[in-house]
């Protein structure tokens, strides 16, 4: 099969789309969700009536690339230092994007979280939650064990020319995930059971980072430390200050978002069974005195 553009090749198989999916691959300042920041960001989207279209963009990050990083994906300060900043490019990110289920390649540890926290550091109201996440990693590791490198030449026999390359690695990423829904009977070709197949924890995450999630009975729950399984309110009934901990601690500001919602949850949860409480105690308060009063006629 011949093909001009290499962003625009797909192997034979197609996916099974009920919605756009929007493959993703982020190179950053450093490894820290909550303090690093995005210096390139590379989209490839497939919609689900075939259309194809891709974005690459290179960011300012506003703060120094890290030497390790550097040294990985190849951009330097000097690479980034006219490019726009997350701010200026968030809607042109979040346009493209779209309501798109997110694929990319350890990408619910890394890149969904990070991109979240880039979104909400610049108060930018793009809600990634209502979608599909799709980890190619997770898959690979569960089916091989291998890194993207391996993956790309086990499942498509190429060898992956520019490694750390966010172009290079999302059309490696997007190439591995139709492999392997082709190669394997087990893997059904529906991006609701690929997503379900891809995450790793037992307990559905709720913020992107993995530190908080739900249980079996859908009740929110840390996922992480000495609390790990645990619901936020038993947490917060037993030993309160650990809210505060981790307001105030170092954790992503979307961890730290979707905690206080849960937070203000639970305190108005507490509330109206309190105010049930009174009412049913003024309920039997009434009924008590109303019974004296018949008791002594008056």
């Amino acid at each position: 099969m011949g093909y001009k553009n290499p962003l625009f090749y797909f192997i034979y198989m197609s996916l099974n789309l009920k919605n756009d999916l929007c493959v993703f691959d982020i190179e950053s300042t450093g490894l820290d969700v909550s303090q690093d920041r995005i210096v390139e960001i590379s989209m490839l989207k497939k919609s689900s009536t075939g259309e194809e279209s891709s974005l690459t963009l290179r960011l300012n990050p506003e703060m120094e690339i890290s030497k390790e990083s550097s040294e990985i994906h190849g951009i330097t300060q000097e690479d980034i230092k006219d490019a726009p900043t997350f701010k200026e490019a968030a809607d042109q990110i979040a346009d493209f994007i779209g309501s798109s289920d997110l694929a990319g390649f350890n990408s619910n540890k890394f890149d969904i979280p990070m991109l979240a926290e880039e979104f909400l550091r610049v108060g930018h109201s793009f809600d990634m939650r209502a979608r599909k996440f799709i980890d190619v990693q997770n898959i690979f590791h569960k089916m091989e064990q291998r890194t993207l490198v391996a993956a790309y030449k086990f499942y498509c026999d190429k060898e992956l020319i520019n490694a750390h390359s966010a172009e290079a690695d999302v059309i490696a990423t997007y190439e591995v995930l139709k492999a392997q829904v082709e190669r394997y009977e087990e893997l059904e070709n529906d991006m609701d059971f690929l997503a379900e197949f891809s995450t790793q924890n037992k307990f559905k995450i709720i913020d992107f980072a993995g530190r908080l999630a739900e249980n079996e009975k859908g009740e929110p729950v840390y996922n992480f430390g000495k609390h790990k399984g645990k619901t936020i309110e038993e947490v917060d009934r037993n030993e309160p200050g650990y809210y505060g901990w981790m307001m105030n601690g170092n954790f992503p500001r979307y961890t730290k978002a979707v905690l206080k919602a849960e937070m203000e949850k639970i305190k108005a949860k507490r509330q109206e069974n309190k105010k049930a409480r009174l009412e049913k105690e003024e309920k039997r308060m009434e009924s008590k005195i109303e019974a004296l009063k018949n008791k002594f006629g008056k």
